[in-house]
């Protein structure tokens, strides 16, 4: 469904119609089944409209409440990772070659801090990692 203000070139009436589709609009304006409910007039045309935008209080509203709601997501995969994941700090990249390279270690799930050019060269070498942003348990 849309919803067009029209306008009556006869009276200047402004209006508003739903139309299911803007080519079901623009069938019935071709066939002038469009018409002025004050003056009867079939010559209606669209007249311009602003979206709907939303105040800057409904929008913060909306996004405060976007931002807990993956705020929350994320101290549940934290916890998920700290419960079954071994924390191997700043040895990260180190750790993760071992576990790839060494056949008896490959079912050990490590996390830990790597610098972008680290996870880049692990990459390169075939060995998949994923980052995860990490919120501090201080924090909103």
């Amino acid at each position: 469904m849309i919803k067009y203000k029209l306008v009556c070139k006869d009276c200047n009436n402004i209006f508003d119609s739903w139309f299911s589709s803007s080519k079901e609009y623009e069938k019935l304006k071709k066939r002038k089944y469009l018409s002025c409910h004050i003056c009867d007039s079939r010559k209606i045309e669209k007249a311009l409209m602003a979206p709907n935008i939303l105040s800057n209080s409904e929008l913060k509203s909306k996004e405060i409440n976007k931002i807990k709601e993956i705020k929350s997501k994320l101290r549940e995969f934290k916890k998920f990772i700290k419960n079954n994941f071994k924390y191997v700090g700043e040895n990260f990249a180190h750790e993760a070659r071992s576990i790839h390279y060494d056949p008896k270690k490959k079912n050990k799930a490590i996390y830990g801090k790597a610098s972008r050019e680290e996870i880049e060269d692990l990459k390169q070498e075939g060995i998949k990692t994923e980052e995860f942003p990490w919120l501090e348990d201080k924090e909103n």
